[in-house]
């Protein structure tokens, strides 16, 4: 009783204009036909408000300047048996009203703009789309408290060991940094004691060793100058180089060849020079 007096009066619609129609009843299950009414004759014609209190939904029919209630209509879900749709247009609707009493009677309304009757079905649809939701949520709430809930505290005198990466420890000490290889990858390092060995070479085969000239050795002579050393160097090792034509003595005097040879040449007076002969 006191959740019901707690609840308050939401307002969901408001159409300025509507019309009231005396209907017959039913004549067949295919439902109801406002061309069966007398659309050009309205029975009564005022405001309509569409409220709710809770779950439930009302239609008010008012009067427009004082206010006072002609009928109401209490619905409980839709669509259903207090609202119903006609079947041949989309502005008319039949009413189940009720009064204080408990008596209720079957009225169609009727609104002249399409507009004002898509949104007295729409109020309609959002309203009973809130409560499904609400439902539900309820139901979850209530199947929730009623699961055995899960202890997960600690208990006491309870601990707990973390075992974490990377960490120093009082044993250990501090951990042994990684070595990266190429492209931020971490490569095993080589086993120990191990040495890279080249191949062995073959021996040479026989056939080989008869192909191959060696030859002859160059015998050098012991006074030989400075100049055939240097030829020496530049010349291939495989081409025999000529005997000398003659030998020339060996002496402690490095000047002494240059006067010999100068001597040596016929029919040569001697020229007068300045530089003084050594």
């Amino acid at each position: 009783m006191a959740a019901a007096e707690a609840e308050y009066e939401s307002i969901l619609c408001v159409k300025p204009d509507v019309s009231v129609y005396r209907i017959p009843p039913r004549a067949s299950n295919r439902g109801y036909r406002a061309s069966d009414w007398k659309l050009d004759q309205p029975d009564w014609t005022g405001r309509l408000r569409v409220t709710s209190k809770g779950k439930i939904a009302y239609i008010k029919l008012e009067d427009k300047i004082s206010g006072e209630l002609f009928a109401q209509a209490p619905i409980d879900q839709f669509p259903g048996l207090a609202v119903e749709t006609v079947t041949d247009s989309s502005r008319y609707f039949v009413l189940r009203i009720q009064d204080g009493n408990g008596r209720s009677a079957f009225i169609g309304i009727g609104f002249s703009d399409r507009g004002d009757a898509f949104d007295f079905n729409v109020s309609l649809q959002d309203h009973f789309k809130w409560v499904k939701q609400e439902t539900e949520i309820s139901k979850e709430s209530q199947e929730t408290d009623t699961r055995p809930k899960l202890d997960l505290g600690f208990k006491e005198g309870q601990t707990i060991k973390l075992n974490i990466g990377n960490m120093p420890t009082k044993k250990g000490g501090a951990p042994k940094p990684r070595a990266a290889g190429l492209g931020g990858l971490n490569l095993l390092p080589p086993p120990p004691g191990g040495k890279i060995t080249a191949p062995p070479i073959p021996p040479p085969s026989s056939t080989a060793i008869s192909n191959q000239v060696t030859p002859p050795p160059v015998l050098k002579s012991r006074n030989m100058g400075n100049a055939d050393i240097l030829l020496d160097l530049d010349s291939p090792a495989s081409i025999p180089k000529a005997p000398a034509l003659a030998a020339i003595p060996a002496t402690t005097d490095l000047w002494g060849d240059f006067s010999t040879a100068s001597s040596a040449v016929p029919n040569q007076a001697p020229q007068q020079s300045n530089w003084v002969q050594f």
